[in-house]
């Protein structure tokens, strides 16, 4: 008796064990199941998520040799900070070219004007001329039944007459061409003229983009140029990173996006700050397709081995920008993300207009700063 108490006691106890194990697995599993029915079915996350961010590239407007850097890697600039000039040896001489052609647009204009005055005054001279052999001829033919003149004298009347409307014709004429050259203008709004200014202005612009600025306020990186470097439009010397203006590319697998809408709350965290510091942004947007479709060797799926793979499609998140100033991200950086889709009205993939547009004003005021040097060649050579 003793013995089977002592085996009974070890096994009841282990059933105690094994029931109260079996308790906290069930209400493990029931928590579990509740959390998930209750949060978890409502919460997209992934930690395939990178910062995204606008790479401007600074660029030349004009080719020419590269004689000064005023940035370099890691250096913050703010927009309209010269970061390369250029030499403008070749620069200065188109712009004086243009400038004398200028000049001498406004001088042929203004000798035309003149001209046109002095034939019209030369038409007034020729048709003296014709009225009076027109009368001579006539006191001629009149007297001529009375024997006061020759027929001879009245044939030279006549051929001065043919002359004398010769003569006007050849000056209306000229005087037509010369007016149809400057009629309804002014020295200044002169065809001819127009054109130089506008060749001055473009050559002013050439030396003006010799100096060029950072487009945007940021960051350089990426710098390529280096002096004495001869180099063409359009090739990229540098780039600005404006580091305020970031988003986060998060890559969801396939079977994660049926309830994802742009404008749902995200939470997100970045390896460079830990748990500590968390993001709150807004889905954004979706990409047009996967990573794999838009690579440069898109994979080939109409073959014999193929292997079905999960894709994953970008999901652009927008974050708050006072968060951002007060928590800097860099481009490239791992973040993990969570979505909270209970918010699921509306098109997964919606219709609408840009939330932003990105624009500098840097290069605007050139423009307007060669107006000047139009005005002082027309003030000295055409006298107002």
């Amino acid at each position: 008796m003793e013995e089977s108490a002592k085996t009974s006691a070890p096994n009841g106890k282990r059933k105690r064990l094994l029931l109260i194990l079996f308790a906290i697995v069930l209400l493990a599993g029931v928590s579990a199941a509740l959390w998930w029915l209750i949060v978890g079915r409502y919460h997209e996350t992934t930690n395939d998520a990178y910062v995204g961010g606008n790479v401007v590239q600074v660029t030349p407007q004009t080719s020419g040799t590269v004689i000064a850097l005023s940035a370099d890697n890691t250096d913050f600039v703010t927009a309209g900070t010269v970061l390369v000039t250029l030499d403008q040896a070749d620069a200065n001489i188109t712009l004086a070219d243009a400038e004398s052609r200028l000049a001498k647009a406004v001088r042929s204009v203004r000798n035309l004007q003149a001209n046109a005055e002095e034939l019209a005054a030369t038409v007034e001279l020729r048709r003296a001329d014709f009225l009076k052999a027109q009368n001579d001829l006539a006191r001629r033919e009149k007297i001529q039944a009375t024997g006061a003149v020759s027929a001879e004298v009245v044939q030279h009347a006549r051929d001065a007459l043919k002359a004398a409307r010769a003569s006007l014709t050849a000056a209306e004429q000229q005087l037509a061409a010369t007016r149809a050259l400057v009629d309804n203008t002014t020295v200044r709004n002169h065809p001819d003229v127009l054109n130089a200014a506008a060749q001055v202005r473009k050559a002013w612009l050439e030396q003006a983009r010799t100096k060029i600025p950072a487009p945007v306020t940021g960051f350089v990186d990426k710098r390529s140029a280096q002096l004495g470097q001869r180099v063409a439009a359009g090739s990229a010397l540098m780039s600005v990173v404006p580091l305020d203006q970031v988003w986060v590319d998060a890559n969801f697998k396939e079977n994660q996006l049926a309830h994802i809408r742009p404008g749902q709350p995200v939470t997100l965290t970045a390896d460079l700050y830990g748990d500590e510091v968390k993001y709150h942004g807004t889905v954004a947007g979706f990409g047009a397709g996967t990573g794999s479709a838009f690579a440069l060797l898109p994979p080939q799926n109409a073959t014999g081995n193929w292997i079905k793979v999960v894709q994953r499609l970008p999901v652009r998140i927008a974050l708050d920008p006072e968060q951002i100033a007060a928590h800097p991200l860099q481009i490239g950086l791992s973040m993990e993300v969570d979505v909270d889709t209970h918010q699921r009205d509306g098109k997964r993939l919606q219709e609408t207009p840009p939330a932003r547009t990105y624009a500098t004003d840097v290069f605007r005021p050139i423009d307007a700063q060669a107006d000047p040097n139009v005005e002082e060649i027309f003030v000295a050579f055409a006298g107002k």
